[in-house]
């Protein structure tokens, strides 16, 4: 299932371009056009979600998909050994701008907490 208006719907299938770092059998990973950190890139579900919380209610085991493809992305980046962080904003009150759940694998640096 995808939106015909959902930018990141439209990165999945090709139609919008991404520099994509990864492709799984049910997600995509690509770099976020304003990183925050010297690694971050975006984990989607190719199939539409509208944000974590809908994800999860649907029981397909996707968000277990994208911690896990973000896992491989961060071995694959060099990061895995000094960690990372892993951020689902959901809402626009949280920051959400694209509204098709994904997961922001950031990394490469030192990240404070609380993230503010």
């Amino acid at each position: 299932m995808a939106a015909t208006d959902c930018l990141f719907c439209k990165i999945v299938t090709g139609e919008v371009p991404a520099e994509i770092v990864r492709k799984g059998e049910r997600t995509v990973a690509f770099r976020d056009i304003n990183p925050q950190a010297p690694t971050h890139i975006l984990v989607i579900p190719r199939e539409h979600y509208a944000d974590a919380g809908e994800a999860a209610r649907a029981g397909t085991g996707v968000v277990d998909d994208i911690a896990r493809d973000a896992a491989e992305v961060a071995a694959a980046e060099g990061i895995a050994g000094t960690g990372y962080r892993l951020v689902f904003n959901t809402g626009s009150g949280a920051g959400q701008t694209v509204f098709h759940v994904h997961a922001h694998l950031l990394g490469g640096r030192g990240l404070e907490w609380p993230p503010g």
